[in-house]
């Protein structure tokens, strides 16, 4: 079977410089900055578990940084949170964020060597979210990286952000390959095949909105404000989940593939129907905690509708293995939940990294690069704001697809 696998640079063989324990590495084809002037430095063994990582990730809404050894060990993870910004104008803005990320940058990775106490010569090699997410953001993260890497001659690692979410249950539960990839975010929905770092294959996506935008789209719909998908999960907590309708798409279709623009479409009709019923055109707060439960049940019947198809199709080629749930809908307790039964039922185990390595962080990007450590990437990457896990994956039908 062949799979999908992420966009690289072509690589070439050449010795390796001066430092590295082992007799020849996989360096980026181009230039190779610095290579010489390394002759009789001490450096980790690039293979060997005390290697060191500076991860830096700045794709969407969060700067952070983190220095993660490559035995698992997380010495420190910085997050400088951008919310407070956003939620004033209901969503994320990009050019703010880019901003931001430029105001926070070199704070944050000062702040994650110091928690780890270490200064640049404690690094052995810089990774950077280099796509898919806001280019801006991105752009921020890469310069920084490709500075520190080019200035003290380390090896350089351009991550997919995508992979950072996909790894990420091997930096807690070191769950071997191959396995089943729930990624469920903001910006993403998607199920794939996880063989190996950069080998995917992509079972599923979504056709319009990823399910996080369902959430917050939702939220803002019923005044909830922003970020959507905590308050929708606080608010459900006091409602009936079965008191208010709501569609499940594409439930029993014979794809793997995710829509959740009508189930908006939706609740936005039933908000407008609670309003009109209420003399004072505001929604009762039972009715707001209903239409919450409910939509949190309907999202979460949809994830493990696709999700036990996509389970179906991995056991007809793998046999039964881990269902592991990442990105930042990972975190809501009623779809893990659903999603623990769905998988118990076809005989999977399930994995989920804890909440601060579901949301956006650095320590994901710092064990993603350290999964492939000895495949450093040239310094002429280009940002990507659309970079696919799988980019052979044939589209879904309909419009508006998230690669």
């Amino acid at each position: 079977m062949s799979h999908g696998r992420i966009s690289r640079f072509g690589n070439q063989k050449v010795p390796a410089y001066a430092g590295w324990t082992t007799d020849q590495k996989w360096w980026p084809a181009g230039q190779i900055v610095g290579m010489a002037s390394l002759a009789g430095r001490s450096r980790r063994n690039i293979m060997g578990t005390s290697f060191i990582m500076l991860g830096i990730e700045s794709s969407c809404d969060e700067t952070a940084a983190a220095v993660v050894r490559a035995d698992g060990t997380v010495l420190a993870n910085e997050v400088a949170s951008q919310m407070e910004i956003h939620a004033r104008h209901g969503g994320v803005v990009p050019e703010i964020a880019a901003r931001a990320h430029l105001d926070s940058i070199d704070r944050v990775i000062v702040a994650a060597l110091d928690a780890a106490g270490l200064d640049l010569d404690g690094i052995d090699g810089v990774a950077a979210t280099g796509g898919p997410g806001l280019i801006g953001g991105v752009v921020v993260g890469t310069v920084a990286a490709k500075a520190i890497a080019s200035a003290r001659q380390l090896p350089y690692f351009a991550v997919n952000h995508l992979e950072g979410h996909a790894l990420s249950p091997r930096l807690t539960d070191k769950v071997d390959f191959p396995y089943l990839l729930l990624l469920v975010s903001g910006g993403h929905t998607q199920l794939l095949a996880v063989h190996g770092p950069g080998a995917y294959e992509r079972y599923g996506t979504t056709m319009d909105d990823a399910a996080g935008e369902a959430f917050d789209k939702s939220a803002k719909i019923m005044g909830l404000g922003y970020p959507g998908g905590p308050a929708i999960e606080q608010l459900a907590i006091t409602g009936d989940a079965k008191a208010i309708s709501l569609p499940r798409p594409l439930k029993g279709a014979p794809h793997c593939h995710f829509s959740f623009s009508g189930l908006k479409t939706a609740l936005a009709t039933r908000h407008a129907a609670c309003v009109a019923d209420d003399s004072q055109a505001s929604v009762e707060s039972q009715d707001l905690a209903n239409l919450a439960a409910s939509l949190q049940r309907a999202i979460a019947d949809c994830l493990a509708d696709r999700t036990k198809r996509a389970m179906e199709r991995f056991a007809e080629a793998h046999g039964p293995s881990t269902l592991v749930i990442a990105g930042g809908v990972a975190a809501n307790r009623a779809i893990f939940e659903t999603l623990s039964t769905v998988a118990q039922g076809a005989g999977f185990a399930i994995s989920v990294p804890p909440a601060w390595l579901c949301t956006d962080n650095a320590a994901m990007i710092a064990w993603a690069a350290l999964e492939r450590r000895d495949q450093p990437d040239s310094l002429d990457f280009a940002p990507r704001p659309r970079w696919p896990l799988d980019p052979q994956a044939a589209p879904p039908p309909g419009r508006g697809v998230r690669s």
